[in-house]
């Protein structure tokens, strides 16, 4: 491999004439004759000069300097060998040494809920449940009377003691209720796989002591059958009717200027982060029709790739009509389905395939039932979506396995290793079902953060034989030939990048301890699993993912080389660029 001062890629320029100039200067440079300079045609709009720049690209090394034009790179290579892309209305970013990567794709969050995030109450930061009833007690003191309060992070496994009273660990809603007795409060987990409920919102969803559970629910209740407040899984949809009902009195102007919100709020966030695409793990018709207008208008600053979430009864007629790829100057995609089989370890709703060790009288729960999920696969295949099935438990992931293999069966005309069907988070897998991802082709998309947050009580939810066997095993599954695509579930987590990154190559937890050391990633694989491997699980690895001419300008900059720098600093890296197309989106303060 030649060295980048002897090399320069071109993609195609601006006429036929400037391409055949670009690449006679490449074979005189490969043949080690002194450069030349630029042959006559447009300058770079952009160049990044002075700095490390990691292409992710295994056909050629790294650089000291990018140019851009347009949307699209043209060209990288040392400083001197992008000097003469500068012209007088180039804008020249000096990095000084700082890190640029291809930007960061975050394989899987929660786009619209990003933006929710940052309009309610943030409950990750409440050390036990009496700082959560303070934070609502607060907010009760600046709404009218009658307004929701919406918050969502808490989490009952990283406060720093048990409620006291409290069922499964879950602290029960009379302090809450009396801290708000004028205002109905919903506080989903961070996992959102359940919620809590003060009365006033349980009133308004009619739920009583013979309000039955739904299917693949669950509302916990107290030793004399009392709701607790608590919802798990499907049931939280009986409060979250009671929302909606309200939310329905707004006037459809209303409802898109929310929404529009909501999506400014979700750009400015997660490119404050470095993050240049977004995939989106889920969302119905109303919000796709909005994204679209969003960017006719020319207002949405970065990507994002959506899976489609609609109930099974309309699926078939949907799934043709909002089928959608690169729209917009490639900046919106709806190209997989999403379908939940389980749910969330922390509220033990993750199906498995033995009782939890911390309470044997459950193995979790299956949420869309397995006849869906067949149905969705098959429109699948007719419709050409991906499927991209949350499944977190062994069991989960294994019938979801099975429904894939046996529909790949079904349809022998499809390589199954070309649909790049998905399984999200995959956080817990029998050994057994380990190498059939490699083998089937399916796309593990995990989040490395959720293993260093998980793990305090991952063993105690599944003993230490299981938690050794396929809690997180990045190693096993890269080894079975399966592409593991990154992210951080947000606002599950921070969208930020840098935690997950630095989760996938520690695996370090606070206390310092490392959680099973052997599955941890080199730098260069968790690198890859949040840019080309992320691209790849949205079959646009051609456009994005690496830094190569001819490839889509969305590059992040980092203040710290995490790629080279002491483990323990790499979370003190920040973002100092985010590019998107070609454009400087964020810049961080100086």
């Amino acid at each position: 491999m030649k060295n980048m001062s002897q090399t320069i890629r071109f993609t195609g320029l601006a006429t036929a004439a400037a391409w055949v100039m670009g690449t006679h200067l490449l074979a005189i440079r490969e043949q080690g004759r002194a450069p030349l300079q630029r042959p006559a045609s447009r300058a770079a709009d952009l160049v990044l000069h002075g700095g490390k720049i990691v292409s992710v690209d295994d056909r050629g090394p790294d650089a000291q300097a990018i140019a851009v034009t347009g949307d699209t790179i043209t060209a990288l290579g040392s400083n001197q060998d992008i000097q003469p892309y500068i012209g007088p209305a180039t804008r020249v970013i000096e990095l000084n040494g700082a890190l640029a990567t291809p930007g960061f794709i975050d394989a899987h969050a929660h786009f619209t809920g990003v933006g929710e995030a940052a309009r309610n109450l943030k409950l990750s930061t409440a050390k036990d449940w009496n700082d959560i009833v303070r934070m609502v007690a607060e907010a009760a003191q600046k709404v009218k009377p009658g307004e929701w309060i919406l918050g969502r992070g808490w989490h009952q496994e990283k406060w720093s003691e048990v409620p006291s009273p409290n069922v499964e660990g879950f602290p029960l809603h009379e302090a809450l209720s009396k801290a708000s007795p004028n205002n109905p409060v919903w506080l989903t987990h961070a996992s959102g796989h359940a919620g809590f409920a003060n009365a006033y919102a349980m009133k308004m969803a009619e739920v009583t002591k013979t309000t039955a559970d739904p299917p693949g629910g669950k509302i916990l209740r107290d030793a004399d059958g009392n709701a607790t407040g608590l919802f798990n899984e499907r049931a939280q949809g009986i409060v979250g009717e009671a929302l909606a009902h309200d939310r329905a009195m707004r006037t459809p102007a209303q409802v898109e200027a929310d929404l529009r919100t909501v999506i400014e709020l979700a750009s400015r966030e997660s490119l404050a982060k470095g993050i240049t695409t977004v995939n989106d793990a889920g969302s119905p018709p109303s919000t796709i029709d909005v994204m679209k207008r969003v960017i006719d208008e020319g207002k949405l600053p970065l990507r994002v790739w959506m899976m489609l979430r609609e109930t099974p009864d309309k699926l078939a007629a949907d799934m043709p009509k909002y089928r959608t790829i690169n729209y917009g100057d490639k900046r919106f995609s709806v190209r997989a389905i999403k379908r939940a089989i389980d749910g969330a370890l922390g509220s033990r709703g993750a199906w498995m395939l033995e009782p939890y060790a911390d309470l044997p009288s459950t193995s979790g729960m299956n949420t869309d039932t397995l006849d869906d999920i067949r149905q969705t696969a098959e429109l699948s295949i007719k419709y050409d979506y991906q499927v991209a099935v949350h499944a977190i438990g062994d069991r989960g992931n294994r019938e979801t396995l099975n429904i894939y293999e046996d529909t790949f069966k079904k349809h022998p005309e499809k390589n199954s290793k070309d649909l790049r069907w998905r399984i999200e988070h995959a956080q817990h897998l029998s050994a057994a079902d380990i190498p059939r991802f490699g083998r089937l082709g399916v796309i593990a998309s995990m989040e490395g953060i959720h293993c260093t947050s998980d793990a305090p009580y991952v063993l105690a939810r599944l003993g230490p034989k299981r938690a050794e066997e396929g809690a997180y095993v990045w190693q096993k599954l890269m080894k079975s030939g399966a592409v593991i695509a990154n992210g951080t579930d947000a606002p599950v987590e921070d969208i930020d990048p840098i935690p997950s990154f630095y989760a996938s190559v520690s695996r370090k937890l606070k206390d310092g301890t490392v959680f099973y050391a052997d599955q941890r990633m080199s730098r260069m694989e968790a690198l890859r699993s949040y840019t080309i491997s992320a691209a790849f699980a949205g079959f646009d690895e051609g456009i994005k993912g690496s830094l190569v001419a001819g490839k889509l300008a969305d590059i992040t900059v980092f203040s710290k080389d995490i790629m080279t720098v002491p483990e323990d600093q790499i979370p003190s890296a920040r973002v100092l660029y985010t590019i998107v197309g070609g454009k400087v989106q964020y810049t961080a303060a100086q």
